[in-house]
């Protein structure tokens, strides 16, 4: 029925007028047209949260992604180093050198592919090969470094092996369009004569790192005479075998000759290709003497390849000349360039002696004029001491290149950093022969005062490093070589991790005495290219690194698996295990970062003005951190009576064996040996770190406290204090009131900043009794006073224990004195060469 009351016809006129008349079907348009309203709207909408959605969902991606990135993203001005600035033709006088401070002596160019020279050895015997060729002090050698040194022109090395003592010597000419000549000259001599039968084999090698060609040239079927070659960077040359002679020009030598051609799979397995080719059936017959069998390089036989590694380039060749015979020899290799046309002579013989001798004597005089030793009091002896610590400091730089690895809280998977070279000196040869950024500052401090141009570069060569954030990795790892050196779990670099701005202490000695008025041209141009990368560097640790607190810091990466330490590390501090809050934490402000924020901001106001760039940022900055009441509100602990970290911390806690749990009747054997575990006594709470020791000096150590503050005497009577910081060797790193003093932060792992004593941390010291006891204050005197004796404790020491053991050392034991650590660790510990000669 109501199918048809619809369906019924209107009649008549009044049909056709309600068919004209629209106001007739106006309600039943307007149901139907808010329907298709209703449903359009719904439509469009879902149209647009799918449009949005989708948007946000890209715009997500495209966000981790441009994230992820940042971290591998170059800094965006200019670089400071002009990309061909270490090439031959803008300044071959640094185009070679000793390079590679990894290996006992070896030569390498300043770029990417260099052709690679080095010497290994071995004493010959029946039972075993012992090759050297690393710096290893697995080695155990009585003594290696460099006595002379002067980082462009020549050098001179002692090593002192069991029984017989090896000199090397090189010197460069230059000549032609890539990079000259240069020379070596090795000389062995028997330590006594129950060695002067000794049988030892030195072994040349040359490689090319994957581009290039060499050439053997035989004479007599089995001695490599000489080699020629050409790389794209050097083009052709020719490297020459002098026969050996017994020294001193008293006649030939007899040896024996050996060599090896091989297909080297990378640089840092060069000493396993060496070793996989020795046979021990080649036979020594001198004229009239005792026929003995010795090992030699024969032929190589790679090790198999394992699925899916990649195969050795044909092109990364490795040559090895090895010469067998007795003490005393000497023996020359010579370097000559094929674009050297108008050489004079040769550079061996007497003409390399010459050369030797007249670079000597300009070392001996720039050394003396520069540093002033005589005239401070010391001895011939003291002064070659000094020579042979900065020798070795220079002598030990080195020059990479190649990627770091590196991750951000963006990346699922480590990713690789751009390639790029650093310029750097290294602290250790044997054991960290890369480049920190924490020590770099500390190096520069002794090579600026020799060279000021080479040290410009080296820090250049570290802030051309640096990324789009602002960040530079701390640990520069950055080939195989680097690599095979370091422990896997140090080698990712991760980038909310800092390190000490140590290169602001290098900067200040620089730009000190420099006045607008007197600004050169080069300094100008130099500073102004540093500026932008100085101030990105500044706005990250200001800002990554920033505190709970305003103007407080705190280092980020402290170890974060607290159960297994004592007192968890904060490696990115440079102080290691040195003590911090028990229980990290971001409410943790820490007073050695924010005196390095101090003294950055110092230096970055200096740095604005001399150029004319505004500057009162840096200065408020700087004014705010040297604030001394704002420092003590923030990090002096009257309890304590001494400057203090701030976190979340408890002095209950030790190291316990851990219960494991041995049903009845089962082996003890079957399960793990109990671990040494933490155990938390009394729980934690915000308060002041209970640590007496270098981290509460450095208001001190970076001259934040003004010289009439009362701080600074108490901060003297406990650096005076032998119950605390004071030994006859230099200020130990934790005090003996300390409770983590000299105690074991895991099972296995020592003390390494809880009592031993640190140069460069001595070296701050020395320096800031310098500034105060040069500056009014009532507290004068006793600067004075301390700076004498700590000087003179610190040179004594370290001077003795070179004496006595030949090397100069990582740390020294506060009770005893004694080297510990690694060596030769002539990086900071050769500091002091300029507390010998008062230069700070």
């Amino acid at each position: 029925m109501a199918r048809e009351r619809r369906r019924k016809p209107i009649e008549g006129t009044d049909r056709r007028r309600h068919e004209r008349d629209p106001r007739s079907i106006q309600p039943e348009c307007k149901v139907v047209k808010g329907k298709v309203d209703i449903t359009h709207i719904c439509l469009a909408l879902a149209a647009i949260c799918c449009v949005v959605g989708f948007s946000v969902y890209f715009y997500n991606l495209y966000m981790q992604w441009w994230l992820s990135r940042r971290v591998i993203t170059p800094h965006p001005s200019p670089r400071i180093l002009n990309s061909n600035s270490s090439s031959p033709t803008v300044t071959p006088e640094k185009f070679w050198g000793s390079y590679r401070p990894q290996v006992y002596f070896g030569m390498k160019t300043r770029s990417p592919k260099s052709l690679v020279t080095g010497l290994m050895w071995m004493q010959q015997t029946e039972l075993d090969v012992h090759l050297r060729h690393t710096c290893e002090q697995s080695d155990g050698l009585p003594s290696y470094g460099w006595l002379m040194h002067d980082g462009l022109n020549f050098g001179v090395q002692e090593i002192r092996d069991f029984g017989f003592l090896l000199k090397t010597e090189f010197a460069k000419r230059i000549g032609g369009q890539h990079g000259g000549d240069w020379s070596w000259r090795i000389t062995g001599r028997a330590e006594n004569a129950e060695h002067q039968a000794s049988l030892i084999s030195l072994l040349f090698y040359v490689a090319t790192d994957g581009q290039g060609m060499l050439q053997p040239h035989l004479e007599g079927g089995t001695r490599l005479a000489f080699l020629t070659g050409s790389t794209e960077e050097l083009g052709h040359f020719q490297i020459t075998f002098q026969k050996p002679w017994v020294g001193e020009n008293k006649g030939p030598k007899y040896a024996s000759f050996n060599h090896l051609k091989a297909v080297s799979p990378g640089l840092h397995r060069l000493t396993d290709v060496v070793k996989s080719s020795l046979s021990n059936h080649f036979i020594h017959s001198p004229p009239g003497g005792k026929k003995k069998h010795y090992f030699a390089v024969d032929t190589y036989q790679p090790a198999p390849e394992s699925p899916g590694s990649t195969p050795p380039s044909e092109n990364c060749q490795v040559l090895v000349h090895q010469v067998t015979l007795q003490l005393p020899f000497q023996i020359e290799v010579v370097f000559e360039s094929g674009s050297f046309m108008d050489r004079p002579n040769q550079l061996s013989g007497e003409v390399l002696s010459a050369v030797l001798a007249q670079h000597q004597t300009a070392f001996e005089d720039k050394f003396s004029s520069i540093f002033q030793l005589r005239k401070k009091g010391f001895s011939p002896l003291q002064e070659q001491f000094a020579m042979a610590a900065l020798s070795n400091m220079i002598g030990g730089m080195g020059y990479f290149y190649g990627h770091s690895i590196v991750q951000s809280k963006y990346n699922d998977q480590p990713v690789l950093y751009p390639e790029g070279p650093l310029f750097t000196a290294v602290p250790a040869r044997s054991f960290f022969p890369r480049g920190f950024l924490w020590d770099e500052g500390f190096h520069q401090l002794l090579v600026s005062q020799w060279d000021t141009a080479m040290s410009q570069e080296v820090i250049a060569s570290w802030l051309d490093l640096m990324n789009v954030e602002g960040w530079i990795p701390r640990e520069q790892i950055l080939d195989n070589e680097a690599r095979s050196k370091v422990p896997s779990e140090f080698i990712l670099q991760r980038n909310e991790n800092a390190n000490p701005p140590t290169l602001f202490l290098v900067l200040e000695k620089l730009i000190r005495g420099l006045e607008v008025a007197s600004l050169v041209q080069k300094d100008e141009l130099y500073l102004r290219k540093l500026l932008p990368r100085l101030r990105s560097w500044y706005d990250w640790y200001n800002t990554t690194q920033a505190g709970p607190l305003p103007y407080t810091f705190r280092w980020r990466g402290r170890d974060e698996d607290t159960n297994m330490y004592l007192n968890p590390k904060t490696l990115t501090s440079g102080l290691d295990d040195y003590p911090r809050a028990s229980h990290p934490s971001s409410d943790e402000r820490h007073v050695d970062l924010r005196c390095w924020m101090a003294l950055a901001s110092g230096v970055m106001a200096d740095v604005c003005t001399l150029l004319g760039e505004p500057a009162e940022e840096y200065q408020r900055m700087q004014q705010v951190l040297s604030n001394n009441v704002l420092l003590e509100e923030q990090h002096w602990s009257e309890q304590l009576n001494a400057f203090a970290d701030y976190g979340n911390h408890t002095q209950s806690v030790v190291l316990e064996r851990e219960k494991i749990y041995i049903p009845p009747g089962q082996p003890r054997h079957h399960y793990p040996s109990p671990r040494l575990v933490r155990a938390i006594r009394k729980p934690p709470k915000l308060q002041y770190v209970g640590a007496l020791g270098y981290v509460s000096l450095f208001p001190f150590l970076l001259r934040v406290l003004q010289p009439d503050s009362p701080r600074l005497e108490t901060l003297f009577r406990d650096m005076r204090n032998e119950k605390k910081l004071w030994t006859p060797y230099g200020l130990r790193s934790l005090s003996k009131t300390s409770p983590l003093y000299l105690k074991y932060n895991t099972e296995h792992d020592g003390p390494y900043w809880r009592g031993p004593i640190w140069i460069n941390i001595n070296y701050l010291a020395v320096k800031a009794l310098h500034h105060y006891s040069s500056t009014e204050g009532p507290f004068r005197q006793q600067a004075t006073d301390l700076y004498q004796q700590l000087r003179s404790n610190l040179i004594t020491n370290i001077y003795h224990q070179y004496l006595e053991t030949g090397y100069i050392w990582e740390q020294y034991n506060d009770s005893t004195g004694k080297g510990q650590g690694s060596y030769p660790f002539t990086g900071w510990s050769s500091l002091v060469v300029l507390m010998m000669a008062e230069e700070y």
